[in-house]
């Protein structure tokens, strides 16, 4: 999509208004549950935008048939608004979420375990704690791995000292911690990796909350962006906010102007580039990325290590039974983000409850929404449809657009408003 608004403003008021609400059902023609369908069993692995709403939506498109979501952590750290942690606007407790709810209202069993391997063959899950589940249908949500060994003098326990905190929780907190131990005056490297990646405008919004911080506390401060890419998600809105409100405090080298890292040296503090190295006083390095290791175990990733599906339904091309929703799938012109994740486990549970009833999955459609903020009453977004063309997932052209670079400042608060709306519509649709 360019960079150009393709609505009218009150076209894209009224779909941004939608989208902020309430998470849209995929634009997918409902599934009939007048009556039950024959019984089945389905596993989820992964709680998170994905899995809680497959696992959710099977149960209400068919609610004879047996759902369990696997997931290993007991609470759910959502990176859509952990940026705001880092900025001091929220604290952690505005991003963290329990299942009960999830588990109560929709009889769904929730096992908190990590998953050890899964036999296609055999159709099994099999579970840390020893235990088996048998499976007619297994939903893959399993998120990302952190491909630490991408960058010379990075790994995981780098990550303590330059935190990625790209999967939020204990590292958003680290990074926070060192933003708030930083002497004025210091300088905070955010290196994001080459496409794809989890959350393609977040590193840019993370720099954006990151300066408002710095501003308000800490002014003689700087960010510099050291990218391994020419442009990046909603780069001309970010560019215009971070002159508007920060002046020079933002820095972004692309690769052509050096900025691409090949390595980190953890004892003097150093990012390095191809010619350079950067000094930094807090360092968040984020690594390249690719399926979790569970999706590559179980034979569901080709070459590039994502996972290849069939973009009608997200059932695997490598495994029979198996769909692969969220930032793991490979998912034609939808980016890895949480609403689109949301949306593709809507498409996947209509089409697994058909399946299970020996009936066609409705056509399907998609939709998804992404919100940034550049400060707390300042706020930018894109948003897209989506269509199968071809056996593609394509963008229908002239649906969505982006925030219109010429606005004034009434629209950028209602944009930051609708953000919040956003976030506690799609959190609500996956944990209740």
């Amino acid at each position: 999509m360019s960079e150009e608004d393709n609505m009218t403003d009150t076209q894209r008021r009224d779909f941004l208004k939608l989208a902020g609400s309430a998470p849209a059902l995929g634009l997918l023609g409902t599934v009939s549950t007048a009556r039950a369908g024959k019984n089945g069993r389905v596993v989820v692995v992964g709680g998170g935008f994905g899995g809680t709403i497959a696992a959710k939506y099977i149960k209400r498109f068919d609610p004879s048939v047996e759902v369990t979501l696997v997931e290993k952590n007991p609470v759910y750290y959502t990176c859509p608004f952990s940026n705001t942690v880092l900025a001091g606007m929220n604290s952690m407790d505005r991003i963290t979420h329990d299942y009960k709810k999830l588990a109560q209202n929709n009889d769904i069993k929730v096992i908190h375990d990590e998953v050890t391997a899964v036999d296609p063959d055999g159709k099994k899950v099999s579970l840390k704690d020893g235990k088996a589940l048998q499976y007619d249908k297994l939903v893959m949500s399993p998120g990302i791995s952190l491909d630490f060994n991408a960058l010379e003098g990075y790994d995981e326990s780098a990550a303590d000292k330059m935190p990625h905190a790209w999967k939020a929780g204990s590292q958003t907190r680290r990074l926070r911690t060192q933003l708030e131990n930083m002497k004025d005056g210091g300088t905070v490297i955010i290196a994001p990796p080459d496409n794809p990646f989890r959350c393609p405008p977040g590193p840019y919004e993370r720099a954006s909350l990151i300066a408002h911080y710095l501003k308000q506390n800490k002014p003689k401060s700087r960010v510099v962006i050291l990218d391994s890419k020419e442009k990046f998600s909603k780069m001309a809105l970010f560019q215009d906010a971070w002159a508007e409100l920060y002046g020079n405090m933002i820095e972004w080298w692309p690769k052509s102007q050096g900025g691409e890292v090949r390595g980190v040296d953890i004892a003097k503090m150093r990012v390095l580039t191809v010619d350079d190295y950067w000094k930094a006083d807090v360092a968040n390095v984020i690594p390249p990325q690719r399926a979790n290791q569970i999706a590559q175990d179980t034979g569901l990733t080709n070459e590039s290590g994502w996972c290849p599906v069939d973009q009608a339904n997200f059932q695997s091309t490598l495994q029979d039974d198996i769909h692969v929703i969220g930032d793991a799938c490979i998912a034609g012109a939808m980016p890895k983000s949480g609403y689109a994740a949301n949306s593709q486990g809507k498409v996947a549970a209509a089409a697994i409850v058909s399946e299970l009833r020996g009936q066609k999955p409705p056509e399907p459609s998609w939709v998804n929404t992404c919100y940034s903020l550049a400060a707390p009453q300042y706020g930018i977004s894109v948003a897209a449809v989506y269509e199968l063309e071809d056996g593609k997932i394509t963008g229908v052209e002239g649906a969505g657009g982006v925030s219109p670079r010429q606005a004034p400042t009434s629209t950028r608060t209602m944009e930051a408003i609708y953000a919040k709306g956003w976030y506690n519509a799609i959190t609500e649709d996956m944990f209740t």
